[in-house]
């Protein structure tokens, strides 16, 4: 395999900063129409389709893990939780390493290994096995989501930004359905093994696309790994007021995301239901609707202001939440479309943001996102499987609406806080 490209730019990074400062705008960078942008935006969504594919592979599936390992669907949830919870644990470090070695050799060997691994899972002879090999690739998978917002950062004209990034989510969202919808139709052939190989397979064939269509990075400029710099940096970042909304934002819409998706399958697989597998992977073309609502978060933010998009989000979120309660399969159905379109537009706003927001050490700004972001599903699958265990779906819808509400309080205040900014400029910094 040949080394991937970091395109380091000449220009001298200032010696005070932790990291070098990010590239000031420029007429070369990539945008619409311009040449490049195409190749970069679908080897970037070929990597969403790839690693998203393999990190919610058992997802679909859990109802037959519980059956073939004889286990609950608590246990069986850790085979989701595992490998998001060490995405979570990981991203802040591997985005530490592309600041030295490059976002996009970062990528490269994240994928590569996750794909490996991806091949590896269905040979699992136990719930154990399963959840530790599931770990690992999660921790593999971790290098992809910060790397790549860090590196349409550093390629992409700032105007273009937050569509850019809306299409990276968008190969996320086609890359979680697509994985539950093949695992469930294979799983239903040829077994849950037989889902988990076919979506390794599936994977690899996206990894190849991103290696041979991804554009060289040309404003890129490596830094030396300094641990005390990369402890600043984050400390700095987690006193930023405003980053500290985004991120609490993208783990609470996490949190219903996970705990809903988790769930679905074993509530379709029960009575009134009684869906069979092929079925439920089915349920998961929802996620269409995902592609259209993050691809079009830039255009709501426009028309809206951020906040004014968060709230359309959660709104949204709330309505397919309530909807979901019914027992007719039409409105549930229709509950999930909404509970879909509202998250994807919440965190494609959320995480743009977030770029935008960190003006140095972009990397680690998106890290610690990410990180929430994960921390949110592997809490949100975890509770929300238990929730069930223990009271059944609704029990499972009220976990996820007491994170829709905390998205609104968190949103509520920052209305709060840009007020008092308008009013009291000497205030701004604070009020932030």
């Amino acid at each position: 395999m040949p080394p991937a490209h970091t395109g380091a730019s000449t220009t001298v990074a200032a010696s005070t900063l932790p990291f070098p400062a990010p590239p000031l705008p420029t007429p070369e960078g990539l945008s619409p129409g311009r040449p490049g942008y195409r190749r970069m935006s679908l080897a970037l969504f070929a990597a969403g389709l790839a690693t998203f594919t393999l990190l919610y592979s058992t997802q679909a599936l859990l109802p037959a893990i519980s059956d073939g390992f004889g286990v609950t669907a608590g246990q069986a949830s850790w085979t989701v939780s595992a490998a998001t919870g060490a995405l979570a644990l990981f991203v802040l470090p591997l985005s530490a390493l592309s600041e030295r070695f490059g976002r996009t050799r970062m990528m490269t060997w994240s994928m590569v290994t996750a794909v490996v691994l991806g091949l590896l899972v269905p040979f699992a002879p136990n719930l154990e096995w399963l959840v530790v090999l599931r770990a690992v690739q999660g921790a593999a998978i971790a290098g992809v989501p910060a790397s790549a917002m860090a590196y349409l950062a550093e390629e992409v004209k700032p105007k273009a930004l937050v569509g850019a990034i809306g299409l990276f989510v968008a190969g996320n969202a086609i890359g979680g359905m697509s994985g539950r919808l093949v695992t469930g139709w294979a799983a239903q052939a040829w077994g849950w093994r037989g889902g988990l190989l076919t979506v390794g397979v599936m994977s690899l064939l996206c990894a190849v696309a991103f290696l041979v269509l991804l554009p060289r990075a040309r404003f890129f400029r490596p830094a030396s790994l300094n641990p005390r710099a990369v402890g600043r940096t984050v400390a700095g970042h987690l006193r930023d007021p405003l980053l500290l909304r985004l991120y609490g934002i993208g783990a609470l819409f996490m949190t219903v995301f996970g705990a809903v998706y988790t769930v679905i399958g074993y509530r379709l697989v029960e009575e009134p239901f009684s869906l069979g597998q092929g079925v439920i992977g089915s349920v998961f073309l929802v996620y269409l609707v995902g592609t259209v609502s993050s691809a079009a978060a830039g255009q709501l933010v426009a028309r809206t202001g951020r906040r004014g998009a968060l709230y359309l989000a959660v709104t949204t979120t709330a309505a397919g939440l309530l909807l979901s309660l019914s027992d007719a399969l039409p409105s549930i159905l229709a509950g999930l479309v909404l509970i879909t379109a509202g998250f994807f537009a919440g965190h494609a706003v959320a995480s743009s943001a977030v770029s935008r927001t960190a003006k140095t050490g972009r990397a680690q700004a998106s890290a610690l996102y990410q990180s929430a972001y994960y921390l949110g599903s592997s809490a949100g699958g975890t509770l929300g499987a238990l929730a069930y265990h223990w009271a059944g779906w609704g029990a499972t819808v009220g976990i996820a609406l007491l994170a829709v509400a905390g998205v609104v309080s968190i949103t509520l205040y920052g209305s709060h806080a840009a007020r008092a900014e308008r009013r009291s400029p000497h205030l701004a910094a604070a009020a932030r």
